[in-house]
Order: C-alpha cells, then sequence, then structure tokens
C-alpha cells in the first residue's frame, strides 16, 4: 500500500479517536495496533510488550511523579499568600505596580511547580480577589495571570521537559539549564508590555498607594526566603552537579513537606489530596507515555516517518521555513490537544526532519515548549483559560481574549530563539562544560 494512503489512514483514524472524547493514550494505542495488525508483518504481542515495558522503565521518569507532588503540596500551603506579601513592596513603583506579581510570582512558583495549571491555579487564587480589591483592571490582571501561568512549562523544574526528554532521549539536567534564559526572557517580556501599557492606560490603574519605608520592604522580602531555600535546594543541586533531576525531585518533596508542616498546611487530608493529585496526574501522563512510545514504534515499522522526512527534505526548506510551518501546526494542534499530549504525540514524526535540518535537539525542545505554551491559552482547550474560567466565571472566550496580548508576547519569544539560539544553548554549553 501507498505509505501516503497510510499516513491518511492513521491520522484519520486518531483525529476520529480523538474526536469521540478517548482518552489520547487509548486513542494511541488503538491506531498503533491497527497499524501494526493490519500493515505489519511482525509479532504486535512482542512489540506491545516490549515497547510498554521499555517506555515505563526509565530511571528519569521517576522524577516526573516526585515533581508533580511537590507541585501538588505546595498548592495546597500558604506559598502564594508569602508571595504576595514579599514581592508586593518592592512593585509599587513601578509603572503596573501590583500587576507585576502575578508575573514574577507565577515565574517564582514555576521553579518549584513544573506545571502551568498549578502555577495558574494556586498565584490566582491569591492575587486575582487582591487585584480587583484594589481597582485594578481586570482585564489586565486576568491576562497577566494566564500569561504568566504558561511559564509553568519552560521554567524548570518542568514536566513537559521531562517527558520531552525521555521521549527524545535528551539529558533532562541539559534541558532544565536550557530553559532559564528563556523563561526569564519571556518574563521581562510581559514585564515590559505591563510597563508600556500602564504608562498608556494611567486611568486604569488605581490610585498610588501610599510608599512602603524601605525597612519595612526587607521585612516583608522575609516572606519569599522559604520559597527562594526551595529553589535553591531543588534547582540548585542539579545545577552544581550534586543531584540528578530524580534526586532534586525527591530533595523538593522532603523540603515542600517541611515547608507545609512549618505554615501549618500539612493535614491529613492535605497530605492525601496532594499524595492522589499527584498519583492520577502521573498515571495520566505514563499511560499517555506508553502509548506514545507503541505508536513510534508502529510508525518505525510502517515506515512513514522516514518518508515523510525524505518529504520534507524533497522540499528544500530552509531550517527557518521548516520551523515557521511547525509552529503554526503546533499552533493548531495545541488548540484542542494538552501540552504533553501534543509532544509525545508529534516527536517520533517531527524528530527526523528536525535532525535533517541540523537543529540541536536541546535547542528544538525549549523552541517546543514555548510553541506549545501557546496552547496552553487557546481556545478550545486552553488548560489555563480553564482553570480562570473557573475561578472567575468569565466565558473561556472572553478570557482568551484578555490574554491576547501575552499569545502574542510569545510569538515574539519564539522569534527571538530562533533568531538567537545561544538564549537557549549558552547556559546549558557553559556550565556542562566545566
Amino acid at each position: 500500500m501507498d505509505l501516503s494512503l497510510v499516513a491518511l489512514f492513521l491520522g484519520l483514524g486518531m483525529l476520529a479517536a480523538l474526536a469521540t472524547g478517548l482518552w489520547v493514550a487509548v486513542a494511541l494505542f488503538g491506531v498503533a495496533l491497527a497499524a501494526m495488525v493490519l500493515l505489519v508483518s511482525a509479532p504486535t504481542g512482542a512489540v506491545l510488550a516490549t515497547t510498554v515495558w521499555g517506555a515505563s522503565n526509565s530511571w528519569d521518569l521517576t522524577a516526573l511523579p516526585m515533581f508533580i507532588w511537590m507541585g501538588e503540596i505546595l498548592f495546597r500551603s500558604k506559598l502564594s499568600e508569602d508571595m504576595f506579601a514579599g514581592l508586593a513592596p518592592w512593585m509599587r513603583n513601578l509603572p503596573g505596580r501590583l500587576l507585576h506579581v502575578n508575573i514574577l510570582g507565577c515565574g517564582i512558583f514555576a521553579a518549584v511547580s513544573g506545571s502551568s495549571a498549578a502555577t495558574t491555579a494556586t498565584i490566582g487564587k491569591m492575587s486575582l480577589p487582591e487585584l480587583v480589591r484594589r481597582g485594578y483592571d481586570e482585564r489586565m490582571a486576568i491576562g497577566t495571570l494566564a500569561g504568566s501561568g504558561t511559564l509553568g512549562l519552560l521554567i524548570p523544574p518542568s514536566i513537559i521537559l521531562i517527558v520531552y526528554g525521555a521521549a527524545t532521549e535528551q539529558s533532562i539536567a541539559r534541558l532544565f539549564i536550557a530553559g532559564v534564559l528563556p523563561g526569564a526572557m519571556l518574563c521581562a517580556l510581559f514585564m515590559g508590555y505591563v510597563v508600556i501599557w500602564a504608562l498608556l492606560n494611567p486611568s486604569k490603574m488605581p490610585e498610588k498607594e501610599p510608599p512602603v519605608p524601605f525597612i519595612e520592604r526587607i521585612k516583608a522580602t522575609r516572606r519569599l526566603f522559604p520559597v527562594i531555600g526551595l529553589i535553591a535546594g531543588v534547582i540548585g543541586s542539579i545545577y552544581a552537579g550534586l543531584a540528578s533531576p530524580t534526586e532534586a525531585a525527591a530533595i523538593g518533596v522532603v523540603l515542600s513537606l517541611a515547608l507545609s508542616w512549618s505554615s501549618g498546611t500539612l493535614t491529613r487530608p492535605n497530605f492525601i489530596d496532594a499524595l492522589m493529585g499527584a498519583t492520577r496526574t502521573s498515571c495520566m501522563i505514563a499511560f499517555i507515555l506508553a502509548g506514545a512510545a507503541f505508536m513510534t514504534v508502529a510508525m518505525g515499522f510502517t515506515g512513514i516517518p522516514r518518508e515523510l522526512a525524505g518529504w520534507i527534505g524533497s522540499l528544500g526548506l530552509s531550517p527557518i521555513e521548516l520551523l515557521a510551518a511547525l509552529t503554526l501546526f503546533f499552533i493548531v494542534l495545541g488548540c484542542f490537544l494538552d501540552g504533553i499530549s501534543v509532544v509525545v504525540l508529534t516527536t517520533s514524526v517531527i524528530l527526523p526532519m528536525v535532525e535533517q535540518a541540523g537543529l540541536d535537539l536541546i535547542w528544538f525542545g525549549i523552541y517546543l515548549v514555548l510553541v506549545v505554551e501557546m496552547s496552553q491559552i487557546t481556545p478550545p482547550v486552553g488548560f489555563n483559560l480553564f482553570v480562570l474560567q473557573g475561578m472567575t466565571g468569565r466565558n473561556i472566550f472572553t478570557v482568551a481574549r484578555m490574554a491576547l496580548p501575552f499569545f502574542l508576547l510569545m510569538i515574539v519569544a519564539v522569534a527571538l530563539i530562533v533568531a538567537v539560539p545561544g538564549l537557549a544553548l549558552w547556559l546549558p554549553q557553559t556550565m556542562m562544560s566545566h
């Protein structure tokens, strides 16, 4: 059978399965099984068993449930309250004032959470009521939170970077280090936009509050020490070469339990809820990864990725043209699937052509996460939009309109890392060479 017809058959099968509301993992297994049984002479049962075992038996993936559990524990602590109190006094002189707390708060929480939805929910439940109470423009308050919440995908320890690293056999430590500068750049772009917006719209800003004495600011900053210590313990141990990502994740769980206990939020119900939440999320991701691994092997047997890479190569696209096409493809796909599903669904097909174009796979991982971040704030399946819809009661498309400027800033960020690959590669090359 012609491979283009095979690809069409499998693609339509996957779309039909997803359209019926079937779980992504079940859809992956179903389509891969159909391909193996109908199109390949290899023993399907043996391939399925060895592939699923190989995908599950990965030391790198051990970090995943630990980082998720750490985020679940902190989600139920007073961390967001402490961060708001510690950051707010320093932001009052900046144009945009406390709107910057949303951005910096999300950036800091992203460094101990790894999840976009958890970052948005944790910071939002504290900051949104406070900003609205103080008279800040609701559109900007929600928009900054929607955009900044996506930092949970990029700033390490990022769950999606662990998934990408496991799927592509890249170093998770290098991916984590590579995400630092792009994450800081995205924070700077968001804050720059808020500054410009505040200067152009002074009527939409509340009255200035009385200045906070310097000594009071210093006292308030002490409330940031626990989270800074947590970040230093987790990320610092990886960067210093003292711990692998998996060991750092275990350190993070211990430190977050200690932090929760010291703040009085480590109750029995909270502990059980955090453990069960982490178990559910980890099982979902592991199931998707196993399905994606089987799909990858099935695709390899049919020869589709190789032929597709050859076809793309015959078009004579430059790396920039290929990235432009992939960006559009990922944005459209992200409108209907969550970020992890986008990564695992596309990796096996995309990687051969990415390697053929001579793109660094560590750099491509950061590019991919940046593009997938956009899908968190695009309807109809933007997870951050769902979180904010639940918090504010606003229509999901209304929330999406509020987040639009930040979506456009993410496109600027993608253009910047394409133009200056060193933004993603300089830090891992420098730190890993010592």
